[in-house]
């Protein structure tokens, strides 16, 4: 078999601005990425090396955490989190239906029951307001995601599970580098979860995630779990674990993202300002920044009750959307009837209904989105 070899192309800005977002990225970064990744192959140690655990302290002190345990992607850090908890059969987690669906299946995979309320509709994350009710002798935790990349209300959140004795487990999948009340999410629970997955504000090139936490005790727990239950030697498994093991050559691409994170994430915030000024006239309802809080826009959601026909009137422009996310987790084939559903979850169905993420990447001018912008001002909504 013959292998035809691959022609690199150069592209310029404008071009960038058309690719997917993962692609832009790289192309953003390559001399830099490249260079890691030659160097990290020249090393000649590719599981759980140099590179991982680098990228381990340099992402735990940029969060303001002491441990950083990396895993292979962000489904496996959410099910480490929860499994190092000790939360498992017979015990209830209370979190959302809007997210995407790895948040409830990681619940699960604990062998847990994922329990789901309604959300707060200015920002898309957990209500407080609809928890309290909800705890039982079953409940260990609760999981706030922050979608989208706007934090959830942690003040609240933590005061509830300090009340009632309940683990904090945060799902930062979307919300790398946000920040709420001074500090990065992330460092406002017992442990959270991170994705890499490419997409992402912070994004490898394949799978990869993270948990990290300030708790001693819960970083060992994650550190032996990720690694088939090995603690004191290899081989010699002390506990039911996986094997989830971020990637050598994952683990020095993040390395060189990480340094540029706070700059794009900037980016996304000046271009989610072009985006509000523009739309601010039409009858679009736009994200907004609740609190004292820094987006970070993973996705720029406007929600619309005709939303479907928006999207279609942006794709005939050649403008691709996405929506995240068009049914919630409780009204999937594989979950409906299955969760304990609290409350009609009024909210969280009407958004599903209405939203739509409109272009949002780091690599995208303010020129561009100022065009869509101005396409979406001309649409009779």
């Amino acid at each position: 078999m013959h292998l035809e070899k691959t022609e690199i192309v150069e592209h310029s800005g404008d071009e960038i601005e058309h690719l997917s977002p993962p692609l832009a990225s790289y192309l953003a970064h390559k001399a830099e990425i490249d260079a890691a990744i030659q160097q990290t192959l020249s090393k000649g140690t590719y599981i759980l090396g140099e590179e991982v655990a680098a990228f381990e302290r340099d992402f735990a002190q940029y969060l303001g955490v002491r441990h950083g345990i990396g895993v292979a992607n962000g489904t496996d850090a959410l099910q480490l989190a929860l499994w190092a908890c000790g939360i498992g059969p017979n015990d209830e987690v209370i979190t959302v239906a809007h997210t995407a669906v790895a948040t409830v299946a990681a619940i699960e995979m604990c062998g847990a029951r994922p329990v789901v309320v309604d959300i707060d509709p200015d920002t898309f994350t957990i209500d407080p307001n609809q928890i309290e009710y909800v705890i039982t002798s079953k409940t260990k935790a609760i999981l706030p995601v922050h979608l989208y990349g706007h934090p959830a209300d942690m003040e609240g959140i933590n005061a509830i599970a300090s009340k009632h004795h309940l683990y904090v487990v945060e799902d930062c999948a979307q919300s790398h580098g946000a920040v709420y009340q001074g500090r990065r999410t992330g460092a406002w629970s017992d442990i959270a979860a991170f994705s890499f997955y490419p997409t992402k504000n912070l994004g490898a090139l394949g799978d990869g995630g993270i948990v990290v936490t300030d708790n001693p005790g819960l970083a060992a727990q994650v550190t032996s779990l990720r690694e088939y239950g090995w603690k004191n030697q290899r081989h010699m498994s002390e506990a039911p674990g996986v094997n989830s093991r971020l990637d050598e050559l994952q683990a020095a691409i993040l390395r060189v993202k990480l340094n540029y994170l706070d700059e794009e994430n900037e980016q996304r915030r000046k271009l989610a300002r072009v985006y509000d000024e523009i739309l601010s006239s039409t009858k679009l309802t736009l994200p907004m920044e609740k609190g004292s809080v820094s987006h970070v826009y993973h996705q720029y959601v406007i929600r619309s009750p005709r939303r479907d026909s928006l999207q279609q009137y942006l794709k005939k422009l050649g403008i691709n959307t996405a929506i995240h996310y068009p049914v919630p987790v409780h009204l999937q084939p594989a979950y409906r009837g299955r969760l304990r559903v609290e409350g009609t979850l009024t909210c969280t169905e009407r958004m599903c209904r209405e939203v739509l993420s409109l272009p949002m990447h780091p690599q995208l001018s303010e020129e561009r989105i100022h065009s869509i912008s101005e396409l979406l001002r001309n649409w009779e909504g």
